[in-house]
């Protein structure tokens, strides 16, 4: 008869492997917060890798001095390589270190300890899952939901969240579900869809990069699944806040058009 710790040992060995991909931008305060809540994880199998996108404040040091006793991997990229240059950095460190998932997660998010775990067992239970996400509400009020599933449709070109500002009471269906895109605040990848498709496109460097890796994933044979039984909270532009307004419409504008271009249908 096997004891507890080596049942626990058994499951974590056969558990697929998740790596957990931070971004950091000078904003240590919230990415401290957000490792803290990932203490709490009821998922056995999982490494953190926190990314520095060239921070020019005291975030390296505060960072190493926060988690010198956890097994947190931290990768400097000495510039800001954007949102999904950083971001490559880690997925890169992930898959050459046997990641079976990767996990792009906003810094300026905390997590419920049961969400990482939901989102494995929707993702193995369907080999054409390639996406998920989790549901993700505000972090104040908390009940309140920012992200439930994306839509894009393209005879107008459009895009929103579902569910966007909806109160959690509101909500009538909490099974897993295909959308058409997952928002890079929390986004889950099976490792397959990276050896097929590559990974994000480095051209959009803020914003929209997430729908296009999507829209590349479905092309590829691959869906994209909300599991809003898996909660996270979300700060909502903790980072992109600190920016002057004309560079966030910049790449709005920008990169849609990139998007479209990229993605005709």
């Amino acid at each position: 008869m096997s004891t507890p710790n080596q049942s626990k040992a058994r499951f974590r060995a056969t558990a697929p492997k998740v790596f957990i991909i931070i971004l950091n931008w000078n904003n240590w305060q919230d990415t401290l917060e957000c490792l803290k809540s990932l203490k709490n994880l009821d998922y056995p199998n999982y490494e953190v890798v926190v990314v520095d996108n060239g921070s020019t404040d005291d975030s390296v040091k505060q960072i190493i001095n926060a988690t010198r006793k956890d097994l947190v991997a931290l990768i400097e990229t000495g510039k800001n390589l954007g949102f999904s240059g950083g971001n490559n950095v880690g997925i890169k460190y992930a898959l050459e270190h046997g990641a079976d998932y990767a996990l792009i997660l906003n810094n300026d998010t905390v997590v419920e300890s049961n969400f990482l775990k939901k989102l494995v067992e929707v993702g193995e239970s369907d080999e054409n899952i390639g996406v998920l996400g989790p549901r993700i509400n505000y972090i104040e009020p908390k009940d309140v939901v920012w992200f439930n599933g994306g839509k894009f449709s393209w005879p107008l070109k459009y895009n929103y969240h579902l569910d966007f500002r909806k109160k959690e009471g509101e909500l009538k269906n909490f099974k897993p579900r295909e959308v058409d895109f997952i928002t890079g605040a929390a986004m889950f990848v099976k490792r397959s869809v990276f050896d097929k498709i590559g990974l994000l496109d480095e051209r959009f460097f803020l914003y929209f990069e997430d729908m296009d890796f999507c829209l590349r994933a479905k092309s590829a044979g691959f869906k994209s699944v909300v599991v809003p039984e898996a909660k996270i909270y979300h700060k909502v532009s903790a980072s992109v806040s600190k920016l002057k307004n004309p560079v966030i419409w910049y790449y709005h504008v920008r990169n849609y058009l990139l998007l479209v271009k990229n993605n005709k249908g």
